[in-house]
C-alpha cells in the first residue's frame, strides 16, 4: 500500500488530522492497535477550547457539537466556604465548549467513515522505518497478515505509550517530566450536575472539581493519595468527602446517585523534544501530557493538529516545506504555555504533602488575590479558554 500520510493512532488527534488532510485531498491512513468499541468507551474529559471548535468546523464534524455542547462562559473558583467566578467571555470575548471528548472522537469516526477513510484497527507489531529518508514506511500485523504501507510522511498520534516518540532516537530526544505526589479519583454519575457551570474547589481536605457530561450526566473529581485504589472508595464515602470539600452552598444542592464509572488518574507533565524527527511528527500525548487541572490535554493535541495540518497543507498544495520545518518550534512554543498553565493552577488549587504553613497562607493570599484582581482573573481566562495558534 501507498498513502502520502500514515497516522499512527487512532484517537481523537489522529481522526481529526486525517479528517482535515481528507478536506484538501491528501490521503491518509490511520492505523490503531485497539477497536473502535475500545476507543469510544475511554472517558476522558471534554472542555473545548475556541480553537478545537473551530478546527471541528473546518473538517465539517462540529453540527452536533453546536447542537449538544454547552457553552460556558465562566467558570467557579472556590476555596473553603468562599467562591467567585471568573467571566470568560466578559474577559476574553471568548467562552469554551462542554463536549466530551469521547462524542468528538465519534463524530470524526463518522466523518472518516462517511467519505470511505481507512482505519485499521487491532494493528500490532507497528515499526516506523526510514523517516531519516525520503522514502519512509511503516509496517504492522492485522490478525498475523504482515502489512506495509509507503507513505511521505508519518504522523505519531499513538500516545504516550505508543512507538512514535520511541522511534526518535534516545541522543537525538530531550524529555522533561514532573510527577505530583497524587490523583484524581474520577467519578461518573447519572446525576444533574450541582451547577451549570465548572467547580474547582481548594479545601484543607484537597482538591475537588464538580463537572459534567449532560443535563443528566455529571462527573466529579477529589485529589487522593496515589496508593488508593477505587476500590477503597464506597460511593457513600465519595459522595461524603466530595461534600466536604466544596462550599456548603453547592453541598446542599448536590445530587448523588450510584456511580456509573470510577477510575483514579495520576497527574504529571511531560514534555519531549522536539516534536519532529525526519518525516515523522508527533502529536498529542506522545509528545507531552499536562494535568487535568485547566483541561489542556486534548486542546494542545488540538493544537498541534493545527500546525502539523497546515504545514502539510503548504506542503501538498503549495509546495511549500516552511510549514512543517516550523512544526516543532511552533507547537512547542504553544506546549509550553500550557504545561506553564496546568502546572500554575495544579499548584493554586491541591494541596501537598510537603506543604508548610507558610505556603498554605501564600496560596490562600494567592486565591484571594485572583478573586479580587481583574488583571489576574484576565490571565487565567485567556489560558483557560485557549491562547492563540
Amino acid at each position: 500500500m501507498k498513502t502520502s500520510v500514515v497516522i499512527v493512532g487512532g484517537g481523537p488527534s489522529g481522526l481529526l488530522l486525517s479528517q482535515l488532510l481528507h478536506t484538501k485531498g491528501i490521503e491518509s491512513i490511520v492505523l490503531e492497535r485497539k477497536t473502535k468499541e475500545y476507543v469510544l468507551g475511554r472517558i476522558r474529559a471534554g472542555v473545548l477550547e475556541t480553537g478545537l471548535v473551530k478546527l471541528m468546523e473546518e473538517a465539517g464534524c462540529a453540527e452536533r457539537l453546536h447542537a449538544e455542547g454547552f457553552v460556558h462562559d465562566g467558570t467557579q473558583i472556590a476555596f473553603g466556604e468562599e467562591f467567585f467566578r471568573v467571566d470568560f467571555t466578559a474577559l476574553t470575548g471568548t467562552p469554551v465548549v462542554v463536549y466530551g471528548q469521547t462524542e468528538v472522537t465519534r463524530d470524526l469516526y463518522e466523518a472518516r467513515e462517511r467519505a470511505g477513510g481507512v482505519i485499521d484497527y487491532d494493528v500490532e507489531n507497528v515499526v516506523i522505518h526510514d523517516v531519516d529518508t525520503s522514502n519512509p514506511f511503516v509496517t504492522y500485523s492485522v490478525d498475523g497478515e504482515e502489512r506495509r504501507i509507503d507513505c511521505d510522511f508519518v504522523a505519531g498520534c499513538d500516545g504516550f505509550h505508543g512507538v512514535s516518540r520511541k522511534t526518535i532516537p534516545a541522543d537525538v530526544r530531550k524529555e522533561y517530566e514532573k510527577a505530583y505526589p497524587f490523583g484524581w479519583l474520577g467519578v461518573l454519575s447519572e446525576t444533574p450536575p450541582v451547577h451549570e457551570e465548572l467547580i474547582y474547589a481548594n479545601s484543607e481536605r484537597g482538591f475537588a472539581l464538580c463537572s459534567m457530561r449532560n443535563e443528566q450526566l455529571s462527573r466529579y473529581y477529589i485529589q487522593c493519595s496515589l496508593s488508593d485504589d477505587p476500590d477503597d472508595w464506597s460511593d457513600e464515602d465519595f459522595w461524603k468527602e466530595l461534600k466536604l470539600r466544596i462550599p456548603s452552598h453547592y453541598a446542599e444542592q448536590l445530587v448523588t446517585g450510584p456511580a456509573i464509572e470510577k477510575s483514579i488518574a495520576p497527574l504529571r507533565s511531560f514534555v519531549t523534544e522536539p516534536m519532529r524527527w525526519g518525516r515523522l511528527f508527533l502529536c498529542g500525548d506522545a509528545a507531552h501530557i499536562v494535568p487535568p487541572t485547566g483541561a489542556k490535554g486534548l486542546n494542545t493535541a488540538a493544537s498541534d493538529v493545527h500546525y502539523l495540518y497546515n504545514g502539510l497543507k503548504e506542503f501538498y498544495l503549495d509546495g511549500s516545506e516552511s510549514g512543517i520545518d516550523a512544526y516543532s518550534e511552533n507547537a512547542l512554543r504553544r506546549v509550553w504555555k500550557a504545561e506553564r498553565f496546568s502546572w500554575w493552577f495544579s499548584s493554586l488549587m491541591h494541596r501537598y504533602p510537603d506543604q508548610t504553613p507558610f505556603d498554605l497562607r501564600i496560596q490562600t493570599a494567592e486565591l484571594a488575590f485572583l478573586g479580587s484582581n481583574e488583571a489576574a482573573q484576565k490571565a487565567m481566562a485567556e489560558n483557560y479558554v485557549g491562547l492563540p495558534y
